[in-house]
């Protein structure tokens, strides 16, 4: 007769158990997901020539510290940051065409 009522005690704790619980979303699971208007860095290779042109013209000697584009094929613009020859950083905005940009 005990068995009987510990098992019946463990059933209805159960089912109150279940009763309580609440659907909980998967809270955290964070994406990564970058807004269109931002930023991403890229590798310097993936510059276009265009660009690295414009950057070997008007920055001569100096190198690319780090490379980021926005936007879609056609209406990319790309931040570049420069070492100049004096050590001064440099960010210069362009377009896909080698042209600066104003934001």
């Amino acid at each position: 007769m005990k068995k009987l009522l510990v098992a019946v005690a463990m059933v209805l704790g159960m089912g109150t158990s279940v009763a309580f619980a609440q659907e909980v979303k998967d809270s955290t699971v964070v994406e990564a997901q970058t807004p269109q208007d931002e930023f991403v860095k890229i590798d310097a290779n993936q510059l276009p020539e265009a660009v690295m042109k414009a950057l070997s013209k008007d920055y001569e000697g100096a190198s690319i510290k780090e490379a980021f584009a926005k936007g879609e094929e056609g209406s990319k613009i790309y931040k570049v940051i420069v070492l100049t020859k004096e050590g001064q950083e440099v960010e210069v905005l362009l377009n896909e065409k080698g042209e600066a940009v104003k934001e």
